[in-house]
């Protein structure tokens, strides 16, 4: 088995961010414009100015076993591995970074195994998370004279047991920290990634309503994801209507990101009289930099600047044991 997330830098200081940034933005399914303009804008303006600010806010959460989304990954990966029991072999990999897929790849195939279930850690689909995982892996797998049988899990956003999972870390500390509102933020994409995964192209962000079931049009849809995702995660947790909202963060330049924005929604919701604010962030199933310093940290003063009480970020699934089971359930699932 096969987990992959997304990747981190090795340290938070400003060269190993940059040489992270380049990396991450280099990939033209991440940044899909021509090649270069793409090389230039990474090398000559992102990853210059932006690793110091990124370096920065990366020190805000290191820990002493280094980054949370590796810490939490290396969680998780040890949590599947006891859950799975003998007969299995569990490895983790990131797209960018390390560990690499290619080092989780020749740590799988260093056993005798029948086959490898990869897993992407990405709930929703977008062609610039998992699709680029799947492209690197298949690239990986093909370099080999034996190629090995690989099957892939798909994306699971709507699944029952993933909502169940996040609504059983949830519910506790909802019910502790009685919220005004509870706001679903997920990781932002630009407008034109959405259109791209329309095949109609008349479908995606042509209407209000465009996100308010899944099609055919939008099946690949990031944003229809999102929102399917909350619609599950509002229904397991009972919440009401008009308790709830989806919004989107972590915006990069200036192109046109789908919205709303999660910065935007909260003065808006400030006006509205909201007090007690209660964030999940359902398109990370691992503590990162974008939960813990984006959003637990300047998320938190944005709100306390607002004249918010309290802002509550309720942790992601990282190695939690109903997590940890219905991913283990799956993967026996694909065996079947």
């Amino acid at each position: 088995m096969l987990i992959a997330n997304l990747g981190t830098p090795s340290s938070p200081q400003t060269g190993d961010v940059r040489r992270y940034l380049r990396e991450f933005l280099s990939d033209p399914r991440v940044l899909d414009i021509a090649a270069l303009p793409r090389w230039l804008l990474v090398n000559a303006v992102i990853a210059p100015f932006r690793a110091p600010r990124s370096a920065a806010a990366y020190r805000k959460v290191w820990t002493e076993r280094g980054s949370p989304l590796l810490a939490n990954g290396q969680d998780l990966r040890e949590a599947l591995s006891a859950e799975l029991g003998p007969g299995f072999e569990v490895a983790l990999g990131m797209r960018y970074g390390e560990p690499s897929l290619a080092h989780a790849l020749d740590a799988l195939l260093a056993h005798d195994l029948a086959r490898i279930v990869f897993v992407p850690l990405f709930p929703q689909y977008a062609s610039s998370s998992s699709g680029s995982a799947l492209e690197r892996l298949h690239a990986l797998v093909g370099e080999r004279w034996n190629v090995p049988a690989v099957s892939t899990l798909p994306e699971f956003f709507d699944e029952p047991g993933f909502s169940a999972a996040l609504a059983e870390i949830a519910a506790k500390r909802l019910e502790a920290f009685r919220p005004d509102h509870v706001l679903f933020s997920y990781h932002g994409l630009p407008e034109r990634q959405v259109r791209k995964s329309d095949p109609t192209g008349r479908h995606c962000l042509a209407s209000g309503g465009c996100c308010d079931a899944i099609g055919s049009a939008n099946r690949h849809c990031y944003r229809a994801q999102c929102y399917a995702t909350s619609r599950a995660l509002a229904s397991a947790l009972h919440l009401p209507a008009g308790s709830h909202s989806t919004a989107f963060q972590s915006r990069l330049g200036r192109t046109p990101w789908i919205t709303p924005h999660t910065d935007a929604v909260l003065p808006e919701l400030a006006r509205a009289g909201a007090k007690r604010l209660a964030l999940l962030c359902p398109s990370f199933v691992a503590d990162c930099l974008e939960t813990l310093e984006e959003i637990a940290l300047r998320g938190a003063e944005q709100w306390r600047g607002l004249g918010g009480e309290a802002l509550e970020l309720v942790p992601c699934a990282n190695a939690h044991p109903a997590f940890v089971r219905f991913l283990a359930q799956r993967v026996r699932s694909a065996g079947s």
